[in-house]
């Protein structure tokens, strides 16, 4: 969308000692090594099938039979499986430790071959969407089995007003190493071989361990790990605003040729949604803002006994927070409790992750930031990647990335080009699985304090999920809109981020000199421009449903298991009308933002 060493970083404080063991992935499902002759075998397959491919049905498309089309489809599919086991090898070596050179050119080598191999490839969807709707739906008609298909073409067809010339779509297809995958990888490597000189730390520390630093009781190690960001991202301020200069041009370049109507039309079909139904739920977002987060921080202003907020309180635990380490063990525990409490076919799906080498937890030197679950292929499994440190939020991480992985070995069955679920409908398992654990822990909770405090960090976790994110989904707009005006400095940059900021956050704010920089390592305006609604999205939704199932509705579970083995076989107005929900009606998000101003209400009670 979207990740060893021989020692753990730093210090005993976020060293892996201090959580028990911690996971690493087995990536021996994949492959047993860079080396292993599998790697040259699988190489060799996607390249003879390819050209085999190519013989056989370019310019005859639309000759094909039905059981042909089938079969040409099917061979596709297989190409796309092998191709995708390589490239996630490479990736997830990659991300495992971003700053190993060897590691990296197998990466950029393999993306390389890969590319090389499967340009002959892009006649297939050109051709295939010139085939005339009446002729493509008697062939759906006459074979049950592609008809099976028929979403994949869907997805494909929404592109037909849009793409290019044969010719053209090749060149794009060869010359992507060196677009958009070249300044990404230059960003990833930039990123993971930044350090931050904290004030009262030992040594210097990476992105993620000074970003955890955000979240500490003591509020001059925040400020220490902010200051220390916003110098280090000033000093590299004119790299990363000629990555997304540099992005965005070539986005609007690309969006000009295809004639798309905006710079955010190619996200929504590619998530399956219509811009309509993003924009309610923009609107809505934005509209709500004084009633979520304006109203939550300028709660824990007052519970902090601060006239007004800096940014590195926001995400602070609050002044009655006992602060606590999680071990490995117990998060574990907690998180398969809560999935197994809903139905223990979810803690089922969820126990290999945790004995098979498919987690990888640890913060280590060069390894990639954040955390992600990223499918592979079908014929494989997914693998989850972490940085624990020991935190209830990371806890709260754990569970939304096993939702992911869930999902994904669920949906696998539909095979490799119906199992991809769309962007706002990813999120879907991620974040139920988070509230399932929420749930789980606000019912065991022994106090009033621990009730807030939990209370409190889901409320900040939804204001960072839906808020936060439709923010930077403003942001971007506004970059992208910006940018086809001409080439943007960094102050202009900092300007625009700076104005969603202040309108998404509120009064009780103040902003320190360098947070106008913080845009720089948001790793999703690089990577997946427009990406971010997809979490809002997902959140709403998953608020929505869960109202559903709090309310008692009828087979609730098997429902939510038959949603998530669909993958990307249905259309979210299909998966959702099993509940009696619609995310096409505005009224629908509005359902998932009363949750998060129902909880806000609870907090204000408890002042009383």
């Amino acid at each position: 969308m979207p990740l060893s060493l021989p020692r753990p970083v730093f210090d005993a404080r976020i060293g892996s000692n201090s959580f028990g063991d911690l996971p690493e992935w087995d990536l021996t499902d994949l492959y047993t090594s860079p080396e292993a002759p599998e790697v040259e075998t699988d190489l060799a397959y996607v390249e003879t099938t390819v050209v085999a491919f190519e013989a056989d049905y370019k310019g005859k498309l639309a000759d094909q039979t039905a059981a042909q089309l089938l079969a040409c489809v099917q061979t596709y599919e297989s190409i796309e499986t092998v191709a995708g086991k390589l490239m996630s090898y490479a990736g997830l070596r990659y991300y495992q430790n971003t700053m190993d050179s060897d590691r990296a050119k197998f990466m950029a080598d393999m993306q390389d071959r890969i590319t090389t191999f499967t340009t002959p490839l892009v006649f297939f969807s050109l051709e295939f969407n010139r085939l005339e709707d009446d002729h493509l739906n008697r062939l759906l008609a006459e074979n049950a089995a592609l008809a099976r298909y028929k979403p994949v073409f869907d997805r494909m067809r929404a592109m037909r007003p849009y793409q290019l010339s044969d010719e053209l779509e090749t060149f794009l297809h060869d010359e992507s190493v060196v677009g958009a995958s070249a300044w990404n990888k230059l960003f990833d490597e930039t990123m993971a071989g930044l350090m931050f000189s904290v004030a009262g730390e030992e040594e210097d520390l990476n992105l993620e361990a000074t970003l955890n630093l955000l979240t500490d009781t003591d509020r001059t190690k925040r400020e220490a790990a902010a200051r220390a960001l916003a110098v280090v991202f000033d000093k590299n301020i004119k790299l990363f605003s000629r990555v997304h200069n540099t992005l965005a041009k070539e986005k609007e370049i690309h969006d000009r040729w295809r004639k798309m109507p905006s710079p955010q039309h190619g996200r929504h079909l590619s998530n399956h949604v219509e811009p309509e139904v993003v924009e309610a739920l923009r609107n809505v977002v934005v509209a709500a803002y004084p009633k979520l987060s304006h109203r939550y921080y300028r709660l824990k202003a007052k519970w902090m006994g601060l006239e007004t907020l800096q940014v590195w309180d926001r995400n602070a635990p609050l002044p009655i927070d006992t602060p606590k380490l999680v071990g490995w063990d117990e998060a574990r525990r907690t998180v398969q409790e809560a999935y197994a409490a809903f139905d223990p076919r979810m803690a089922e799906v969820s126990e290999p992750f945790f004995t098979k080498g498919w987690i990888d937890a640890g913060v280590k030197p060069g390894k990639a930031p954040g955390a992600f679950a990223h499918p592979t292929v079908t014929t494989a499994h997914p693998y989850v990647m972490l940085n624990y440190l020991g935190k209830p939020r990371d806890v709260m991480t754990l569970a939304h990335e096993l939702g992911h992985g869930v999902h994904q070995v669920l949906a696998a069955a539909q095979g490799e080009l119906l199992s991809s679920t769309p962007l706002t409908l990813a999120e879907t398992a991620s974040v139920f699985g988070e509230m399932l654990t929420f749930r789980r822990l606000l019912d065991q909770a022994k106090t009033p304090a621990e009730k807030k405090t939990l209370l409190a960090g889901k409320v900040e976790d939804m204001i960072n999920t839906v808020v936060r994110q439709i923010a930077f989904y403003d942001f971007e707009c506004k970059l992208h809109a910006a940018r086809a005006e001409g080439e943007l400095t960094p102050d202009d940059i900092n300007a625009l981020w700076m104005s969603v900021q202040a309108q998404s956050l509120g009064d009780a704010f103040e902003f320190m000199d360098g947070y106008e920089t913080f845009w720089a390592y948001i790793p999703h305006f690089v990577h997946s421009p427009f990406y971010v609604y997809a979490y809002a999205f997902g959140d709403g939704l998953v608020n929505a449903l869960y109202a559903a199932y709090a309310d008692g509705l009828e087979g609730f579970e098997d429902k939510y298991f038959e949603m998530l083995k669909a993958g990307g076989s249905k259309h979210h107005k299909e998966l959702l009308a099993p509940f009696g929900l619609d995310a096409s009606d505005p009224k629908f998000w509005d359902k998932g933002l009363s949750m998060i101003a129902g909880f806000i209400d609870e907090l204000e009670a408890m002042e009383g």
